[in-house]
């Protein structure tokens, strides 16, 4: 009988925690997803740990560094990376136009300074599955060796 409530006990304990969980989460606002960067950064707003009548803006940033990433991603042959450089300006940096209206006029308006083609190069440390990538590859045929475009993302090139 008593592993009967001790069984209870823990699983109402491992609900509360998952709750919880689940509560913390829903509070967090996306301000940057980059799939091709892999970071991700959240922000939610937060009691004080010094002053409980306060609320602070607690930043959450995720960076998953892609060990077996080359440095062309689109030639297989390349070396390895080994310098990962993320700017956060850059990261959550939005520059898809947005309508927005003004004095009851609707202007387009992006909501970063500096979005022009130029000045923004990502550089992507994934492949993103619905780019397709090509490289040329050496290929002999009948003796002779050419050089043939190939696909390294198949699915993404040959769409069914």
């Amino acid at each position: 009988m008593k592993s009967h409530f001790l069984f209870w006990g823990v699983l109402a304990i491992f609900l509360k925690a998952v709750l919880v969980t689940a509560e913390a989460e829903d509070e967090r606002i996306v301000l940057a997803d980059n799939k091709c960067q892999c970071t991700r950064i959240t922000s939610r707003i937060i009691p004080s740990p010094n002053d409980p009548n306060e609320t602070i803006v607690e930043r959450n940033i995720r960076i998953i560094v892609p060990l077996n990433s080359r440095e062309n991603i689109s030639d297989p042959t390349s070396p390895l990376r080994t310098k990962f450089v993320y700017h956060l300006s850059d990261l959550c940096k939005k520059c898809d136009p947005v309508e927005v209206e003004l004095d009851n006029q609707v202007v387009t308006a992006t909501q970063s300074n500096n979005c022009d083609e130029d000045s923004y190069m990502e550089t992507c440390y994934t492949y993103d599955r619905n780019k397709c990538y090509t490289t040329m590859v050496p290929l002999a045929y009948n003796g002779e060796i050419k050089m043939v475009e190939t696909a390294l993302t198949p699915d993404s090139c040959y769409p069914d």
